[in-house]
C-alpha cells in the first residue's frame, strides 16, 4: 500500500496528544496549574476539587495576573511569558516553561480562564469552547483556572482512572509536594466542600516546622534533625529523619532542587549511601531536603512533566550531598546538636567526611571467628586490653549535676541493659549494641589512620570488560591506587588486577571490580571497596563487643556511656538499631498515674 503523505496536525489533535504527556490524571492537572500560580508570584492559593478532581479543579490565586490580550493566547501550545530565547531555558528559574499546560488541559476538559492584573479595572474570561473573544468579569487581582468533566471527550481514558478517594489521594500529594517547596504562599485545599488543609505563611522556623508537621505528621518532626551546610555555590538544608524512624518504603522523601520537587536517581543514591551504615536493613530514611544551585547547573528541560533533571557536574553534586548528609548523620550522638536550622548560621564544610559504610544484615550469622583477618583480631585484643573485663570496683560516683547527657549508671538488667539516671529521667542502654558501634569506629578509625594495607596476589587475576570500562579503569587508576588495589589495562578490554587490601584477599575481587566499574560510569564515583572492608570491620567489632549476660560494674559502666558521648553514629549500632533511650520523668509520672 502506498504511504501516506505528511500533513500538519490538527490544533485540537496536537493538544490532544501532548494531554497524553501532561495530563495523566486530575493530579497531573493540579501539578501544572499550581505550578503557573507560583510562577506568578502568587502569595496565596485556594484550590477546590469535586469528586477527587475528575468533575471539578478550580485554582484562584493571588498572582500578577494575565493581560486581556494574552488570554486567548494562553490557551494556544507554545505560548508561554517565561521563556524567551536559548539563555532562558539553559538557566530557567520558573517551574513551568513549555507553554502546554493550559492548551493540553483545555483539549480534554471545560476550561474556563479568568484573569486581571493589578492595574486593569475590571477581570476578563475566555473559555476553550467560546470563540476565543476575552469576555468582561468582576474579579480580583490574580487568575482563577476552573477545570470541569475531566476527559469527558476521551472517554477511553476517563475509564483508566481509579475510584473517587484514590484520585485524591494522589492529588493531595501533589499539594503536599508544593506547600513543602514554597513557604512563603499560604495555601487551602477543599474537597467537596471539606477543608483539608489551611496552611498560612510559613516565614519564621518555627512556622516552617509546624507545616512540615502539619503534612508530614509530627511523628516525622519530633524524630527529624535539621541540616543546613554548604559548599561554594552548593547548599542543602531542610530536615532528615533519625534512623531510628526509617520506613518500610520510601513514601516519606521529598527532594527539591531550587524548589522544584524531583526524584533523581544521583540523589536517591547519594542519600542511601550516607545512611548505609546506621540504617536497618531493608529499611528507608525519611528527608524533606531543598537543594540550591546555579540555574545553569541544572537541565530541567530531560522529561515532559519535569520530574527529573541533570546536573551539569553531577558527580560534584552526588560527593556534596553524601558528604554533608553522611557528616550530619555522624554527629548523632547523645548531648551533640546536628546542624544549624535554615534560619541560623550556616555549616561551611571544609573536610572531607568518612567513607559510606553498608551494615550487614541484622540477625544473620556472623562470620567464623577464624574468619576474620589476624591484623583486626590484634586490634580487638588492643583494644580489650586497654578496657578489662569486670573489676571489684562497684563504688557507686558521687552525685552532682552531671553535664553527661546519659548521666550516671546506676544498674544493670537482666545482664542486657544499663539502667543510668540523668537529669532528664532514666536512660536505658542496650550494652553490645552500643558496644558495638564503639568497637566498629574505633577499628575505622585505626585502619583509616594506617591507610588501606595491601597484599601482592600470588596469581594475578585477568579479568576481560568491555572497551569503555577498560577506558574507565585506565582513567581512575589512581582512585584503584587509594584503595589498596593495583589494575593496569593490558589490552583493549582486558584488566589485569596484580594487588588488593588485605582485608579483601578472600573476596570474588574481579566482581568488585566490576562493581565498581559500574558505580563510577553510573554515578561518576564508587564507595564498594570501602564498604566490603567495613563489612569485614563490622563483624570484627560484632565478635569484640561485649556479649549478653556478662556482668559489669558501675566503673565499666560509666566508662562505657562515656565512650557513647564522644563516638561518632553511637545512638545506633552497625545494624541501625537504636542503642539507647530516654525516658522522661513525666512519662514515668504517668505510668503511677502521678499527679491525678
Amino acid at each position: 500500500m502506498p504511504s501516506a503523505r505528511i500533513a500538519l496536525l490538527p490544533s485540537q489533535l496536537a493538544n490532544q496528544i501532548a494531554a497524553g504527556e501532561v495530563v495523566e490524571r486530575p493530579s497531573s492537572v493540579v501539578k501544572e496549574l499550581l505550578e503557573n500560580s507560583l510562577d506568578a508570584g502568587a502569595t496565596r492559593i485556594d484550590l477546590d476539587v469535586e469528586e477527587g478532581g475528575t468533575r471539578l479543579i478550580r485554582i484562584r490565586d493571588n498572582g500578577h495576573g494575565i493581560h486581556r490580550d494574552d488570554l486567548a493566547l494562553a490557551l494556544s501550545r507554545h505560548a508561554t511569558s517565561k521563556i524567551q530565547s536559548f539563555d532562558d531555558l539553559i538557566a530557567v528559574k520558573s517551574l513551568g516553561f513549555r507553554g502546554e499546560a493550559l492548551p493540553s488541559i483545555g483539549s480534554v476538559s471545560r476550561l474556563t480562564l479568568s484573569s486581571r492584573t493589578p492595574d486593569a479595572e475590571r477581570g476578563w474570561q475566555v473559555k476553550n469552547e467560546g470563540d476565543g473573544e476575552p469576555a468582561p468579569v468582576a474579579h480580583p487581582a490574580g487568575t482563577t483556572v476552573e477545570v470541569r468533566d475531566l476527559f469527558f471527550n476521551t472517554p477511553a481514558r476517563r475509564k483508566f482512572l481509579r475510584t473517587e478517594r484514590t484520585e485524591f489521594l494522589h492529588l493531595e500529594e501533589v499539594v503536599k509536594r508544593i506547600a513543602l517547596s514554597r513557604f512563603d504562599v499560604a495555601l487551602h485545599l477543599n474537597h467537596s466542600d471539606r477543608m483539608i488543609y489551611n496552611l498560612p505563611l510559613a516565614a519564621a522556623e518555627q512556622e516552617r516546622q509546624r507545616r512540615v508537621a502539619a503534612l508530614c505528621g509530627e511523628t516525622f518532626t519530633d524524630n527529624a534533625v535539621t541540616v543546613n551546610f554548604q559548599v561554594g555555590d552548593l547548599r542543602l538544608w531542610g530536615w532528615i529523619g533519625l534512623p531510628a524512624f526509617s520506613r518500610g518504603q520510601a513514601d516519606l522523601q521529598y527532594f527539591y532542587v531550587n524548589g522544584r520537587m524531583v526524584r533523581d536517581k544521583l540523589v536517591a543514591h547519594a542519600v542511601r549511601q550516607a545512611y548505609q551504615d546506621v540504617l536497618y536493613h531493608g529499611r528507608h530514611p525519611a528527608f524533606v531536603l531543598y537543594l540550591e544551585l546555579p540555574p545553569q547547573e541544572v537541565d530541567v528541560n530531560v522529561h515532559p512533566a519535569k520530574h527529573e533533571v541533570r546536573f551539569r557536574e553531577g558527580r560534584r553534586v552526588h560527593d556534596f550531598l553524601f558528604r554533608g548528609l553522611h557528616d550530619a548523620l555522624a554527629q548523632l550522638r547523645p548531648g551533640v546538636p546536628v546542624a544549624a536550622g535554615p534560619d541560623e548560621e550556616l555549616a561551611v564544610l571544609e573536610r572531607p567526611a568518612p567513607a559510606s559504610v553498608r551494615a550487614h544484615s541484622f540477625g544473620s550469622r556472623p562470620p567464623a571467628q577464624s574468619a576474620i583477618p589476624l591484623q583486626v583480631r590484634e586490634q580487638i585484643a588492643a583494644y580489650a586490653a586497654l578496657h578489662p573485663a569486670p573489676q571489684p570496683h562497684d563504688a557507686e560516683p558521687e552525685r552532682v549535676e552531671s553535664p553527661h547527657p546519659l548521666g550516671y549508671a546506676v544498674a544493670q538488667l537482666h545482664g542486657v541493659y544499663i539502667l543510668a539516671e540523668n537529669s532528664a529521667g532514666l536512660i536505658l542502654v542496650d550494652m553490645h549494641a552500643a558496644h558495638e558501634r564503639i568497637t566498629y569506629e574505633r577499628l575505622k578509625g585505626s585502619h583509616e589512620e594506617g591507610k588501606i594495607i595491601s597484599q601482592p596476589l600470588l596469581v594475578p587475576v585477568t579479568m576481560s570488560v568491555s572497551a569503555q570500562e577498560a577506558s574507565l579503569a585506565e582513567d581512575h587508576g589512581e582512585l584503584f591506587s587509594e584503595l589498596g588495589f593495583e589494575v593496569n589495562r593490558i589490552g583493549p578490554g582486558n584488566l589485569l588486577i596484580r594487588q588488593v587490601p588485605a582485608l579483601l584477599r578472600d573476596a570474588d575481587v574481579a566482581q568488585l571490580v566490576r562493581d565498581v566499574l559500574a558505580d563510577l560510569n553510573t554515578h561518576g564515583t564508587s564507595t564498594r571497596i570501602r564498604d566490603h572492608i567495613n563489612e569485614i570491620l563490622a563483624t570484627a567489632a560484632c565478635h569484640g563487643a561485649v556479649r549478653a549476660q556478662r556482668r559489669l560494674s558501675l566503673a565499666e559502666m560509666n566508662a562505657l556511656l562515656r565512650d557513647m558521648e564522644r563516638t561518632e553514629r553511637s545512638s545506633q549500632c552497625n545494624h541501625g538499631r537504636p542503642t539507647w533511650v530516654q525516658i522522661r520523668m513525666d512519662e514515668l509520672d504517668k505510668l503511677f498515674l502521678r499527679g491525678r
